[in-house]
């Protein structure tokens, strides 16, 4: 299938081409045509599958159908995201796709001056992106009204819970009309995500692409089983392995991505973090370097990461282990995108395992164990024991006895 088969005007597919893309991905296949024929969605789609464009294309082209009527009232078309980041990702995607048409579309977000932001709001853009923060302080201060909006998306809805947000939808639904379309992308589907979507969305139809618990296959994985206190060293080796650049590490703590950066500096790798205690504006000039090549790795923490969107990006290195397992599937869905190739590396020091335990349970495979390494431990064989039980708790135990399981993990090759 091509995108000139979705009943997409002349100027969208214009657009898309000058961009260099002809074929949609499997969520843009399913979603774009429900949209455009008027109905709730509630879709399971994981980062890098093409969500933006799924429900961006189809609203773009309503748009253009639509008539002018009035005086205008504010926006048809409310994009709500849970970071700065990926607020204004989505924002770089729809210019591209408005490009060749008069659709206008804006992006707010707080960590920077209102002033700007309220000066393009001016302007009458038909397409907002926004944060729920920034939103809502906007909406208190009148410089914005939501009685004209036709379409509401929620994107990464999962993430939004999980930051605290949902208040904040719920003021914000409320300025909004009951007479809408209203999308919900989500990347998991706890009975949280299921309840908001039964208050807010009338009768949607439901699309999952791929399961909430699957890893796209275009990605290698594997594990190297590392002392903690080695895991600078690895990083360093790995990276002057690479050669390429462009090496996404993810950090459990803003306090650790910072020190990784001092170390990696140290020996002349050039680095640079983003998270929470990073301004906006140098969040943004790091993640501009990091596009443009001319630092070699990125240290982020997972809020700071979402919504980082970087073409043909090659290697994500887990450099902390996260202790939910979902996050584990978000973080390395930063490469492997849109159908490239890519590969996430992870350390696991010892007290991590059980971490490692709650990932491969969840994706439903065992990660291949890297042996062969220049600081591979000595006691590798303990990483191989599987628990004897579900697991119950987010923390290693360190205690627990195990029993080795019959079949070991596979060395990656």
């Amino acid at each position: 299938m091509l995108f000139t088969s979705l009943n997409l005007s002349k100027p969208i597919i214009q657009a898309l081409e000058s961009a260099g893309y002809h074929t949609p991905t499997p969520i843009q296949e399913q979603a774009i045509p429900t949209i455009l024929a008027h109905h709730d969605v509630l879709a399971c789609a994981q980062t890098g599958t093409g969500k933006t464009a799924a429900f961006s294309l189809p609203i773009i082209e309503r748009l253009l159908a639509s008539k002018n009527e009035g005086a205008y009232q504010g926006p048809k078309a409310l994009i709500l995201a849970p970071t700065r980041e990926l607020a204004i990702q989505i924002g770089e995607n729809i210019a591209v796709y408005v490009s060749r048409t008069h659709i206008k579309q804006t992006v707010v977000f707080g960590g920077v001056s209102v002033v700007n932001q309220i000066a393009e709001l001016r302007k009458r853009p038909e397409i907002v992106v926004a944060t729920p923060g920034r939103l809502l302080d906007l909406l208190n201060q009148r410089a914005l009204s939501l009685k004209a909006v036709n379409f509401l998306v929620l994107d990464e809805a999962d993430r939004m819970l999980d930051m605290g947000f949902i208040k904040d939808i719920q003021r914000i639904i409320s300025n909004i009309p009951a007479e809408r379309q209203t999308l919900l992308f989500s990347a998991t589907m706890p009975k949280e995500i299921e309840s908001l979507a039964n208050a807010i969305l009338k009768n949607p139809r439901h699309i999952a692409v791929t399961p909430v618990s699957s890893t796209i296959d275009t990605i290698k994985q594997a594990v190297y089983p590392v002392a903690k206190a080695d895991k600078i060293d690895l990083l360093c080796h790995l990276v002057r392995q690479d050669g390429n650049g462009n090496v996404l590490v993810f950090s459990r703590t803003k306090h650790g991505a910072d020190k990784i950066v001092r170390k990696l500096r140290k020996v002349n790798i050039t680095a640079e973090a983003i998270h929470g205690n990073k301004s906006q504006q140098a969040r943004q000039k790091a993640l501009k370097a990091f596009k443009a090549g001319t630092i070699a790795v990125l240290v982020a923490t997972d809020i700071a990461a979402r919504g980082i969107d970087i073409d043909r990006l090659q290697l994500v290195i887990n450099y902390d282990l996260p202790n939910e397992p979902e996050t584990y599937v978000h973080r390395i869905g930063r490469t492997g995108r849109a159908g490239e190739s890519g590969t996430a590396l992870s350390f696991c020091d010892i007290e991590e395992r059980e971490y490692l335990w709650q990932i491969s349970k969840l994706i439903k495979q065992q990660l291949p164990l890297v042996e062969n390494h220049p600081f591979a431990p000595a006691n590798i064989a303990d990483y191989e024991h599987k628990p004897t039980q579900a697991v119950a708790t987010n923390k290693p135990n360190k205690n627990k006895k195990r029993r080795r399981p019959q079949q070991r993990f596979r060395t990656a090759v």
